[in-house]
């Protein structure tokens, strides 16, 4: 409890320094406020029993919590009943959180509420002297912000002390840890009773920090959560007991909710620099164009003294003209008449081009920045498609061993999953197939081929018939698990297509196989026409 309740004040206090040098939050848009009220604890100096109560959303859940001042440090005892299962709320609502809201709207994870049957108990230390508390449903127990399905609330008691305090904090949006493209159902299978609740929120857990693309802006550490949820994995598929199983899942939790934040801080970082980018580049486009139109406006004021020095020029001649002989003085006023002409047609003509320069360049500023926006485009969704085809690709090789080639991700199944000469999918097949059907059903649009091949021994109508039927064994099965009968085919290939020799039990081993070829637009792939590898 120390070790989790460490981590969430680490987490909040980096969320304090971002906010005072002017750095983007952490918590997402999208977020939504509630008020609950809070008791000055530290005027009381005595223990006291708080009553929580359930809210619309769980009406028959109640609680009360013994809270007793210490020297630095407010101590909770919290005791709960008639809690239903969270996962009524939805399936990313695996578990519920005891949290301490300060005045200034300050949410403090104070514990997990583990229930045994329909209670649960939690003891837990906080430094703040006034709050008040919540409970709510959550996907996993390392959040460091509450969520909107409040279920529970404190009451106040007889004569406290609350010095009319109303604690008003941010609440995250339902959605907020759920992905556009990713079904949370589909990253869970269903809630399996005998399976530890701590392993499904490590999977909650980290299937959300890779969503918030934890990978890149928080790879080591997000790397080290998909370890610790790995190791989880294999100590309850080794049936090490539930201690060990829950005790690597909640390193898991702890460390992909770390992630997770640091991915979230980072991507705003991010996005303000590039604004901020934006703004200056704009700043300076601005100033350059007044540069310009001041030096135009010092070219025309050059270019009108110039002429007012030539027609000074002209009266000066024509006054001597004058002198010399009147017939002359006639020809001199005539003569500067079309003078005055002959400029002021000069200076219509240059506003004009003046006009037409500014207009064109305009037009060539706006064909530019057109194809800019373009360029960027086409480059994101390229690299949406990359980072889509390598997310696949390792989720896929979790599963099956799995390569990225130019007809798409390709995953093979060995022939150990079927029965000897059979085309019978054993338990193991069926339940790799699963996991694959629900990768595939969270990436619309891809296409799937089923590509049954054999070795050499036997005839070739035999080892034909054995991997056709092998392929539509294997394809009648994902439709089952919901994947559309329009984006999935089947072919046997018989032993046509091997990728060792076939003169040893190994290489015969290897070329008994099923393939699955993934491909779509979505990951880049759009032909998937097959052909035989190269000896």
């Amino acid at each position: 409890m120390r070790k989790h309740l460490a981590v969430i004040g680490l987490l909040w206090m980096s969320a304090v320094i971002a906010a005072a040098q002017g750095q983007p939050a952490v918590a997402p848009a999208g977020s939504v406020s509630r008020t609950t009220k809070a008791i000055n604890y530290h005027l009381r100096g005595d223990a006291v029993t708080i009553g929580l109560h359930g809210t619309d959303l769980l009406a028959s859940a109640s609680g009360e919590a013994k809270v007793e001042g210490k020297k630095s440090s407010i101590e909770i005892d919290a005791k709960f009943d008639n809690l239903d299962d969270p996962t009524r709320f939805g399936l990313e609502y695996l578990t519920y959180v005891l949290w301490a809201v300060s005045p200034e709207g300050r949410a403090v994870n104070l514990g997990e509420l583990v229930l045994d049957h329909r209670s649960s108990h939690v003891k837990a230390i906080t430094d703040l002297q006034t709050f008040g508390m919540i409970v709510t449903a959550e996907p996993y127990f390392a959040v460091n912000q509450p969520g909107n399905v409040v279920v529970m609330e404190n009451t106040m008691p007889v004569g406290a002390r609350q010095e009319n305090i109303d604690a008003k904090y941010e609440l995250l949006a339902r959605g907020t840890y759920s992905s556009t493209q990713t079904h949370i159902e589909n990253a869970i299978f269903g809630i399996d009773p005998k399976t530890p609740r701590a392993l499904f929120e490590a999977r909650n857990a980290v299937r959300i920090a890779h969503n918030a693309a934890a990978d890149r802006y928080a790879s080591s550490i997000m790397a080290k959560a998909d370890q610790q949820l790995t190791s989880a994995e294999k100590s309850y598929a080794q049936k090490q007991g539930r201690s060990a199983v829950e005790t690597a899942a909640r390193e898991a939790v702890e460390t992909a909710e770390e992630a997770r934040v640091m991915a979230v801080k980072k991507k705003a970082e991010e996005d303000a620099a590039a604004a901020a980018a934006a703004r200056e580049a704009q700043a300076k486009a601005q100033a350059d164009a007044e540069a310009k139109r001041r030096a135009e406006a010092e070219a025309a004021r050059a270019d009108a003294e110039a002429a007012r020095s030539s027609a000074e020029a002209a009266r000066t001649s024509a006054e001597t003209a004058r002198a010399q002989a009147q017939a002359a003085q006639a020809e001199a006023e005539r003569m500067k008449a079309e003078a005055e002409k002959a400029k002021q047609e000069a200076d219509t003509a240059r506003a004009a081009a003046e006009a037409q320069q500014k207009a064109l360049a305009v037009e060539a500023d706006k064909a530019r920045k057109a194809a800019e926006e373009s360029e960027r485009l086409r480059q994101q969704a390229e690299k949406d498609k990359t980072d889509l085809r390598a997310r696949l690709l390792a989720q896929l090789n979790t599963i099956l061993s799995t390569r990225d080639t130019a007809r798409g991700l390709i995953a093979n199944m060995s022939d150990v999953l079927f029965k000897t000469g059979s085309f019978e999918l054993l338990g193991g097949a069926r339940e790799r197939l699963a996991k694959v059907s629900g990768i595939v059903l969270a990436y619309p649009g891809l296409h799937l081929d089923v590509e049954g091949h054999t070795d050499s021994v036997g005839s070739d109508d035999y080892n034909l018939t054995l991997s056709q039927k092998r392929a539509q064994a294997v394809r009648d099965y994902l439709v089952q698990q919901g994947i559309p009968e329009n984006s999935i085919a089947s072919r046997g290939l018989g032993k046509a297509g091997p990728v060792a020799s076939n003169d040893t039990p190994e290489g015969r081993q290897q070329n008994r196989r099923v393939e699955l070829v993934l491909s779509g637009e979505a990951i880049g792939v759009t032909d998937t026409a097959y052909a035989p590898p190269q000896k």
